[in-house]
């Protein structure tokens, strides 16, 4: 045993006493090397061969797949074709039409320029390349099999070309044994046959697999049809044209609606100057300009087209070319921030309820009356309406509404009571009252929701409207305090005149408010809402500098955990400009002696926490931009009324009135839908009306 082992240790050395020699590699360990770089699988061969055929011409392109891939790919183009003498280079190393000189590489205004693709690909495979120009009487291939090339011959062909790239991998058993099954392959390879077709709408093309026909696309002079054909005609009604131009640099193209949104990135199609890319920070872009219109976890979609100067972008940084680099990407991003900011300022965004007959969901009315006869069929139906109703309104199980004229002509700028848990009592250059300096609770009143509210009778107080009895009104408003009754008798006396046409609303189930807009019904999430038109009064007071802090006596320190205070302290200016006025006290603990003045409803060592816990969820340090419209969501969320709170009708008109003063009053700062509006048409569709 010893001798052996003083055997190796002696091998050993010796190889480490030998200086070791420089070789130059073969071209078959080049272009394996090349290949494992351009072809990582299946799909790669798709990309690098399609994007051959658009700079060759081809307005026709067909793609089919055997195995995934595995066993077969085969792409055929009517494009312009390769000359006989020079296919052998074809299929050679780092040689192509597309490039003359070096300056070429900073203004390359084909797909594929760089000559791997095809060397690369029949390294690793067995290849085989017809080909014909309109020149030719006659097509010609050549054949390679794992790098080993054949001759030259003739063949019957028709204008264009043909490659068979079949077993793929088949040489290179350890990279072979990384690829996934037939399926997984197959979906990575007709995602890469989605981005090039949605790219050139203006060529037709086919993806078959399995000999199944998976996309037949017609060429297209409107882009939302190859949209349509290959995301569904669900998300391009839900699409918004953007456009703008800044010197050299434009983008056009359509987002979605935040209606229609994905759980992951991969509905985001970006194309330059007709590729397709991939851009963190445009991406990055995408999702700011979407903050505060889609919940948390969830993606916008978007087709969008750039086009700018070859001369102002690298497309060389890798050799699947899908990653770019930009001379001016600040000056991108920008735009592309701005331009979608702008276009969802000017655009309502409210949800509304259509018609799903088309989109093949259930119709809850799609039955003829005499199919109904069936008490099999009616048992059924009862239960699919239940259902469809629980779908369209969550947490909802009826609706009772008030008789015709409830709530008419309620006034829309009603007194409100001033409160020191009251944050829509408070208008820009307030003094926010002290604790001490609040109405005292009095009989007959309870707080809810950030709102004080009279507990009274409400549905004497609708009849009394109704029939115009102010003595009756009297008498369901007689537990009020005089002072208030005062009040609302000259708030909700029908007036005499009014420049306002106030909308009709009730409540349903404490948590949303039924009104009438100009076009149909509307109904809205009442905390959803107060969260938007606190979120938004909060972001003005900052930037003008009137945010109200309330101060304490006795600063109070507060025990974090270690990941909390060291949140805090990174944050200390930030939480500074949000009210929260902290420092560092030692150990985990920071000092308290501010906190804003609208949270004055919760405990300020409460609302400490709330914000701290705020950003160590965040997982990860964010810039300070994305901290501070987070703890504007949250102090937002706290501060406004909560689902299952009661609400006066003159709070729900105060609070539909303040809907229209909001950039966006479409959504929730963390992206849920304020409001759904039913229009009048889909109404009178439901009913049978039209």
């Amino acid at each position: 045993m010893s001798d052996r082992r003083s055997s190796e240790v002696g091998i050993s050395q010796g190889v480490m006493d030998e200086a070791p020699r420089i070789r130059r590699l073969s071209a078959s360990v080049i272009n394996k090397i090349a290949a494992g770089e351009v072809v990582e699988r299946p799909a790669s061969v798709v990309k690098e061969l399609v994007e051959n055929s658009l700079d060759a011409g081809a307005s026709r392109i067909e793609v089919l797949l055997e195995a995934g891939g595995l066993e077969l790919i085969r792409i055929v183009d009517d494009g312009g074709g390769i000359a006989p003498d020079d296919l052998p280079l074809a299929v050679a190393s780092h040689a192509t039409s597309k490039l003359r000189e070096a300056d070429d590489l900073f203004r390359v205004r084909t797909l594929g320029f760089r000559g791997e693709a095809l060397a690369s690909i029949s390294e690793v495979s067995r290849f085989l390349l017809r080909s014909r120009t309109a020149n030719e009487a006659s097509g010609y291939e050549i054949e390679v099999n794992g790098g080993t090339m054949g001759e030259v011959a003739p063949c019957a062909c028709a204008v264009g070309t043909t490659i068979e790239v079949r077993d793929l991998f088949f040489n290179t058993p350890v990279r072979k044994k990384f690829l996934r099954t037939a399926q997984t392959e197959a979906s990575h390879a007709s995602e890469t046959f989605l981005r090039l077709a949605l790219a050139s709408p203006n060529v037709r093309f086919t993806l078959r697999h399995g000999g199944r026909t998976l996309y037949d696309l017609p060429a297209e002079s409107n882009w939302t049809e190859r949209i349509a054909a290959l995301a569904g005609r669900e998300v391009v009604d839900c699409l918004i044209g953007v456009q703008s131009r800044d010197g050299d640099t434009g983008i056009a193209g359509y987002v979605a609606d935040p209606r229609q949104s994905r759980s992951n990135n991969r509905m985001q199609y970006l194309f330059l100057n007709g590729r397709p890319i991939r851009d963190k920070a445009l991406q990055h872009a995408l999702t700011e300009a979407y903050r505060g219109l889609l919940m948390t976890g969830r993606h916008p979609i978007a087709f969008l087209r750039l086009s700018m100067p070859p001369e102002s972008i690298d497309v060389n940084v890798h050799p699947t070319k899908m990653e770019v680099r930009f001379q001016e990407s600040g000056k991108l991003y920008s735009q592309l921030l701005g331009t979608l900011r702008q276009k969802f300022l000017t655009t309502d965004l409210t949800v509304a309820v259509r018609d799903r007959r088309e989109s093949g969901a259930f119709d809850p009315f799609s039955d003829r009356p005499e199919a109904l006869q069936d008490p099999g069929t009616v048992e059924r139906r009862q239960q699919e309406l239940v259902d469809w109703a629980r779908g369209q309104f969550p947490g909802i199980e009826s609706v009772s509404a008030p008789r015709e004229g409830v709530g008419r002509e309620l006034p829309l700028d009603f007194p409100r009571v001033p409160s020191h848990d009251c944050p829509v009592a408070y208008q820009p250059g307030d003094r926010s009252p002290s604790a001490s300096e609040a109405p005292a609770e009095e009989e007959g009143y309870a707080s809810g929701g950030g709102l004080r509210m009279h507990a009274f009778n409400r549905e004497s107080v609708f009849d009394a409207w109704n029939q115009g009895d102010a003595g009756a009104a009297d008498k369901a408003t007689a537990g009020e305090a005089p002072h208030e009754r005062t009040r609302r008798d000259d708030a909700h006396g029908p007036p005499k005149s009014s420049r306002h046409s106030a909308p009709r609303a009730m409540q349903v189930h404490n948590r949303y408010l039924v009104a009438e807009d100009e076009g149909g019904m509307v109904i809205i999430d009442q905390h959803a809402l107060h969260e938007r038109i606190i979120y938004e009064q909060l972001r003005v007071r900052i930037a003008g500098g009137s945010l109200e802090i309330q101060r304490l006596l006795v600063p109070e320190a507060v025990e974090l955990t270690g990941d909390e205070a060291a949140a805090v302290g990174a944050a200390q200016d930030l939480f500074r400009q949000v009210g929260f006025l902290v420092e560092p006290f030692g150990g985990n603990a920071v000092l308290l002696s501010g906190y804003p003045a609208l949270l004055a409803r919760i405990h300020p060592i409460e609302a400490l926490r709330e914000a701290a816990d705020h950003l160590v969820r965040s997982g990860k340090a964010p810039d300070p931009r994305v901290t501070l419209e987070g703890l504007l969501s949250m102090m937002a969320c706290k501060a406004a009324i909560k689902a299952g709170d009661p609400l006066t009708p003159e709070e729900m008109e105060s609070l539909i009135s303040q809907r229209h003063l909001c950039d966006d009053a479409h959504h929730c700062p963390h992206g849920r839908p304020t409001s759904l509006r039913f229009s009048r048409d889909e109404l009178d569709r439901r009913f049978k009306r039209t």
